[in-house]
Order: C-alpha cells, then sequence, then structure tokens
C-alpha cells in the first residue's frame, strides 16, 4: 500500500452517518473498546462535575459515556462530519456536551480550561505529538489528569493492527493506521515529562471475546506490546 494512503483519517467522516444508526463492524469495534478504557480510567477521577475535554471524540461514544458519569464534557475532533454526527445524536438523547471542530496541535481553550483530558485512539494519528502534548498541558488544571490510550510501536503491533486487523481480517478500513506513527512507551513516558505531566502507570488493553453479534470485546491485559492505556498528571507550577 503507498504511503499516502497510510492514516487516512477520512474514514470517520465517511462513517459519520451511519455512527449511532446501523455502524460498520469497524465502528462498532470502536464503541465497545469503551468500557475496557473506562474499567481502567474509572479508577484515577471521579467524573462528577469534573470538566472533561474528549480530545479526538469522532462520532462522540465516548463524550457521551463521560457525560452519564456526571461529567461536564466537550469534545473536538478535526473530522467536521463526525462531529455533527456526535453533537446531533447528544441534543437527540438531551445531554448537554460541547462539541467543535479542532485539532490537538492548536486546542481553542484557555490555559487551565480543564480538569481531566481522555484521548483514545489518537495520539498514533496526530502530526506533531510534542506538540498535542504541550497543548494538552496547558489547557489542563494544575494536578490535572490525562488519560490515553495507543499502539506500541513493535513488531507484534504492526502484524496485529496492520496486516490481520486491516489487510487481512478487515476489521479496520485499510489505510487506517501509518506504524511509523506508532508510539513506544517510553517515548511517551519522554515526551509527557518534557511537557510537564508525570506519567503514571501504564497497563496493556486488546481482546477478551466476542459479543451477542460476534464483535470483540476488550479488556486489560498485563502485555503493553501492542494496545497500551495510561495516565499523567499535570505538575504544578
Amino acid at each position: 500500500m503507498s504511503e499516502a494512503r497510510r492514516n487516512d483519517l477520512a474514514i470517520y467522516d465517511a462513517a459519520a452517518a451511519r455512527w449511532w444508526t446501523d455502524p460498520p463492524r469497524w465502528v462498532r469495534t470502536l464503541h465497545n473498546l469503551v468500557p475496557a478504557r473506562l474499567a481502567w480510567f474509572d479508577r484515577f477521577v471521579d467524573w462528577s462535575g469534573r470538566r472533561v475535554l474528549d480530545l479526538g471524540c469522532a462520532g462522540g461514544f465516548m463524550a457521551e459515556a463521560l457525560h452519564d458519569r456526571g461529567a461536564l464534557v466537550t469534545g473536538i475532533d478535526p473530522a467536521r462530519a463526525a462531529v455533527a454526527a456526535a453533537a446531533a445524536h447528544a441534543a437527540q438523547g438531551e445531554r448537554a456536551i460541547a462539541y467543535a471542530v479542532a485539532r490537538g496541535e492548536a486546542l481553542p481553550f484557555p490555559s487551565g480550561s480543564f480538569d481531566a483530558i481522555v484521548c483514545v485512539d489518537v495520539l498514533e494519528h496526530v502530526d506533531d505529538l510534542g506538540r498535542v502534548l504541550a497543548e494538552t498541558a496547558r489547557v489542563l488544571r494544575p494536578g490535572g489528569l490525562f488519560l490515553f490510550d495507543t499502539i506500541n510501536r513493535s513488531a507484534l503491533a504492526r502484524l496485529v493492527t496492520i496486516t490481520l486487523a486491516e489487510d487481512l481480517l478487515r476489521l479496520l478500513p485499510r489505510g487506517t493506521h501509518e506504524p511509523a506513527r506508532f508510539i513506544r512507551p517510553a517515548e511517551l513516558r519522554a515526551g509527557l515529562r518534557a511537557a510537564g505531566l508525570e506519567p503514571g502507570p501504564l497497563t496493556g488493553l486488546g481482546p477478551r471475546g466476542l459479543d451477542r453479534h460476534g464483535d470483540i470485546t476488550f479488556g486489560r491485559l498485563p502485555s503493553t506490546a501492542i494496545l497500551y492505556m495510561g495516565t499523567a498528571r499535570k505538575t504544578p507550577g
């Protein structure tokens, strides 16, 4: 596959009209990841009344789950049609979620705006990781928490996410990921510290079973060799 077809973020806008109604299998997979992510993130945050940014919200799965936990949620994403679908579904369900079209490299918020930032399925797609982490730190209040997941840059991760999930099994659209953008945990820890964020624990994330539709369900795994989740806290000063 040619380099130009990798990291193809147009897939999120292309699926926007079906995000909440008859979603394609790969969108259902994204939905199935939400409970596993929150089962880990809930350990670190009492969401009720917290100002939370869903950085890279796509069609709003995570944003709505956070809202339903009592958070005051804002969601941003560069995929305009996906953001519109998220806003429409939130309005339909009478959920007060603020949505905006924006990129992680230039967050349109004052410094110290949020108590927590959730960033899932995003860091391995951005153009400037250092800038995204710096902007994350800027808009977090002192002591605020950054919660994330991403893909390890390993041979096993490339085999599973590219060769198997995209090229053979078609669990994801071909060209979704560019493996050169995957991030080793040590690299991410260094980038977090450079941005003024102190890294916390990491844990693996991966398949744990199938649901009644035959779609993959997810949970924590001991290995971080493929997908991993973590936290980081903004240091004072």
